[in-house]
């Protein structure tokens, strides 16, 4: 049987990881500061979380929502106290594109509303309603098109403004990424982002905060939203969230109260899921990562833009972005198969960089010296290459 495509791939095949390092079959060894697409928040088979998972696994691995699952509780004690928002309720699933989907949802149960706000260059997932609210046109089927979400520009306040005086008391939900993973490394600024907070306080929408990739740490906070000094309605989680444990979740406000039957989930909260979430949420707490995140973060964009061969480095904390001028195009494959790094990236030109959140000022230094080997050896090739006849 012929497997489905998904994406296309690194003729890798990874076998073992350890921090922030991965092996292959071959016994090469790689630094990963992909993490999996900013899955791995705490390090690969950190032995917190690994002795947690077996711990559970030895006792239940699932049963359904039918029952009491205390660990669930647990996880979301713990969630509160690390977030800082002991008083929201959570709701557990197994992905983001689930917890966005639920959100929108939950948005549009409590206001009786169908219009969403969503920006230009978002992505939110590939179930039905999350893909609706992603801006791009080739992975949303027919059956996923709705009249219902407007795509404003990013960080446009004035853009903003004027679609809530015309559609505010029509409108469900604003939903945004804080920074744009799939965007590019887009950041929104402090004063959209309380703009946003403001419309939907006055108009009556939810302010949907998608943290799925942003989130739970990545940014030096512990959302992203943080940084702006507001409070989202309903937060959404996942990524980091079980450090490649499939585990997601939402974050509902108290103000908001969904009825029994209005969400739901099989696989959700399941023991196993939640002793992976746990897991990663007492590494955060004991290491004091999301310090680290915004220290190591800070240096790393200090001598990124040092280095000077970079267009428009940003990003907070361990989620930063950089664009390639043409010589460096082939930097992210050089790093991969010179150096052997792993790098993410967003189109056309921009290398983004998603490390754990515990990865050492050393394993950054080392990034740094591979990086302006692969940036010397690019910019020689391409000067040979001019001057050639």
């Amino acid at each position: 049987m012929k497997l489905f495509d998904v994406y296309p791939i690194n003729d890798i095949n990874i076998v073992c990881a350890e921090g922030s390092r991965v092996w292959d079959d071959q016994g090469q060894r790689y630094l990963d500061l992909y993490g999996g697409h900013a899955v791995i928040s705490i390090g690969h088979t950190h032995p917190h979380w690994v002795r947690r998972i077996e711990e559970q696994l030895r006792q239940i691995a699932f049963y359904s929502n039918s029952v009491r699952i205390p660990i669930q509780q647990a996880l979301a004690d713990k969630l509160g106290e690390v977030s800082g928002r002991p008083h929201y309720q959570l709701f557990l699933i197994n992905s983001g594109a689930e917890a966005n989907e639920n959100a929108l949802k939950l948005a549009s149960f409590h206001t009786g509303r169908k219009k969403i706000v969503a920006f230009q260059k978002a992505f939110h997932g590939r179930t039905s309603l999350a893909v609706a609210a992603t801006d791009n046109p080739a992975i949303v089927a027919p059956v996923n098109e709705t009249e219902h979400v407007t795509f404003l520009p990013f960080n446009d306040e004035a853009a903003l403004d004027a679609y809530f005086r015309e559609h505010g008391a029509d409108t469900a939900a604003v939903i945004i990424e804080a920074i744009q993973g799939v965007g590019g490394i887009t950041v929104a600024s402090d004063s959209f982002l309380q703009a946003i907070r403001r419309h939907c306080t006055e108009s009556g929408a939810l302010f949907i905060a998608d943290e799925v990739q942003c989130g739970y740490g990545r940014s030096g906070k512990f959302f992203t939203t943080d940084w702006a000094g507001v409070d989202a309605d309903i937060y959404t989680m996942a990524k980091g969230m079980g450090n490649g444990f499939p585990v997601g979740g939402i974050l509902v406000a108290p103000h908001i109260a969904p009825k029994h039957g209005m969400l739901g989930t099989t696989f959700g909260g399941n023991h196993l899921a939640c002793a992976a979430g746990l897991g990663v949420l007492e590494v955060i707490a004991q290491e004091d990562l999301l310090q680290q995140a915004a220290e190591n973060g800070a240096y790393l964009v200090e001598r990124l833009q040092a280095m000077g061969h970079f267009e428009n480095v940003r990003g907070k904390g361990l989620m930063i972005g950089f664009d390639l001028p043409a010589p460096l195009k082939d930097l992210r494959k050089h790093l991969l198969m010179e150096q052997h790094i792993f790098t993410g990236e967003a189109k056309p030109n921009v290398v983004r960089l998603l490390p754990a959140l515990n990865i050492t000022r050393a394993e950054i230094d080392e990034f740094l010296a591979a990086l302006a080997g692969s940036v010397h050896a690019l910019t020689a090739t391409s000067t040979n290459a001019s001057l050639q006849p």
